[in-house]
């Protein structure tokens, strides 16, 4: 696997979950489901949204070498991918956190507030899309293709989906049907995953150059991938525990499944990074 490329590993990941958990919290406040003291202790929540936004821009800029040579990043916007990808992720930021900002402090109009809360949330998606046209290189066949979407679309979903639910969990919020509903969309999300998994590791034996294929890469590729659908699995389960019991999610159960979901993403995106060829090496 290719841990050298742990930065990105974290950026995506944390960026992707930070994005899919905050479009779920704003479409539960714009339900206007929620009374005001789930509200308040739910936007305090939010504060741990950002907290993984602020890690995994943290960690893209050790990519670059020098921190410092992140503001170049944005001198291209509009024509280079990568450019867009820094740019629509520090307006996402910007935008989210300046609505949780006012919504804590309950300053400014509520009108202000939710045309804000709208904005991040379409800033957002197109903060997903800019991340994901960044890696759909013609020179490197292993992720120029639908699996690159599909896995980045995965994990914004999966992930996303769980760690909003533990904030919903922790804010006490009082939307039963919600916390019955979320498990069964994260399977069908985790469903379409797998399916996309075995197509890709099918396919990759028909990517080749002169010296190798796609799946001489990682020579542990097999029990890589075991491990990463055993936990993913596993997390599936323990979200459904309450469900199955008739009962109401608790913290402790929802913080398990989202470890475990989020470790295996890290080892999802890992693999992911050591499936890197270039045409013509």
């Amino acid at each position: 696997m290719a841990w050298h490329e742990w930065p990105l590993i974290l950026f995506t990941v944390l960026a992707q979950t930070a994005v899919g958990a905050f479009i779920l919290l704003a479409a539960v406040v714009l339900s206007g489901k929620l009374c005001f003291g789930v509200s308040d202790r739910l936007h305090k929540a939010m504060f741990f949204v950002w907290v993984l936004m602020g890690l995994g821009f943290a960690a893209s800029t050790l990519h670059l070498g020098s921190p410092l040579r992140a503001f170049n990043a944005l001198n291209m916007v509009g024509s280079s991918w990568l450019s867009n990808e820094i740019f629509t992720g520090s307006l996402f930021f910007a935008l989210g956190g300046g609505y949780w900002l006012l919504e804590v402090l309950d300053k400014g109009p509520e009108k202000v507030r939710k045309l804000l809360l709208l904005a991040a949330m379409v800033v957002g998606g197109g903060f997903m899309f800019s991340m994901t046209k960044l890696y759909l290189l013609d020179t490197v066949p292993t992720w120029n293709t639908v699996y690159t979407p599909i896995a980045f679309m995965s994990t914004m979903v999966i992930s996303g989906l769980i760690f909003g639910h533990l904030l919903l969990t922790s804010s006490q919020h009082k939307m039963a049907g919600l916390d019955r509903a979320l498990p069964f969309v994260g399977s069908l999300a985790v469903m379409l995953s797998l399916m996309a998994l075995v197509s890709q590791m099918i396919g990759l034996s028909e990517i080749q150059t002169s010296v190798t294929t796609a799946a001489e890469l990682i020579p542990n590729l097999a029990q890589l991938q075991i491990i990463r659908v055993g936990l993913l699995l596993a997390a599936l389960a323990v979200w459904f525990i309450p469900n199955l019991m008739n009962s109401r999610p608790g913290v402790p159960v929802m913080a398990l499944s989202f470890a475990l979901i989020l470790l295996s993403e890290l080892i999802g995106r890992g693999v992911f990074y050591g499936l890197h060829m270039t045409v013509g090496i």
